[in-house]
């Protein structure tokens, strides 16, 4: 039975990469119409929801969303959630209608076709740098002077532990948020580490639940609120986890 289920594993992932790659390869013309300049990206990003629906479903997923509080179309906003998993990038494109960019590490440039678009079109940190690190505040500034959102997981990536429920919390977003004085969306991701985690071995088909939370408006904040802040927002995703835990 063990073997069986290491074949199914590796299959499944393996077939994890071939949706990616599917609607990418039937859509190329129009996504590379789409990148010419950053005037394309609404519609680039419209191709990316289809993008990551096909996948979802292709895995054999499925998403239930409870939404506290809706988002307005044409509005700015700082999205942050939980980050367990690489479906977490797949899922908050498949809830979210209003075009936003991710700010997203830059070793995922690495995985064939998807990084190609990934590194075009999403804000790359090098977190190993601080250059780097000034260069994302400046991309994404210019990114919500035009009126998109950003989507930033500020847990900085997934821990290495994957016992760790909710990792701190880095500065990032929150400066961000009260520099630009835009609401904090927080999401929380209840089942994605188990639908589909880093770890190879590992995952399942089946629902993956999503709770909106009510935003956090950032009117009237200076910087000396940003620890503050970024505490409130922890705080209140991590509160959302444990009760997802509570009704597994």
């Amino acid at each position: 039975m063990k073997i069986f289920k290491i074949a199914f594993w590796v299959l499944w992932r393996i077939w994890f990469y071939i949706l990616m790659a599917i609607p990418i390869l039937i859509m190329l013309p129009f996504l590379l119409t789409s990148i010419i300049s950053e005037k394309g990206y609404p519609y680039f990003f419209k191709m990316a929801r289809i993008w990551a629906k096909f996948i979802l479903f292709g895995m054999g997923f499925y998403y239930t969303v409870k939404r506290e509080q809706k988002l307005i179309k044409g509005k700015s906003y700082m999205i942050v959630a939980n980050h367990t998993s690489m479906t977490d990038i797949m899922l908050m494109l498949a809830i979210i209608k209003n075009p936003f960019v991710f700010v997203g590490k830059k070793e995922l440039v690495k995985i064939p076709l998807f990084g190609f678009f990934y590194k075009r079109t999403c804000i790359l940190v090098d977190r190993s740098s601080s250059r780097s690190k000034n260069e994302v505040f400046k991309r994404a500034q210019s990114r919500l002077n035009q009126g998109l959102s950003i989507c930033i997981f500020p847990e900085g990536g997934v821990p290495d532990d994957e016992s760790i429920l909710l990792d701190e919390f880095k500065d990032g977003a929150f400066r961000l948020a009260i520099d630009h004085q835009i609401p904090i969306v927080p999401i929380v991701f209840a089942d994605n580490k188990e639908r589909f985690s880093y770890t190879f071995l590992s995952g399942s088909p089946g629902r993956m639940r999503v709770k909106v939370l009510p935003f956090i408006e950032t009117k009237n904040l200076t910087i000396d609120h940003r620890k503050e802040l970024k505490d409130q927002v922890r705080n209140i995703i991590y509160d959302g986890l444990v009760d997802f835990q509570k009704t597994k």
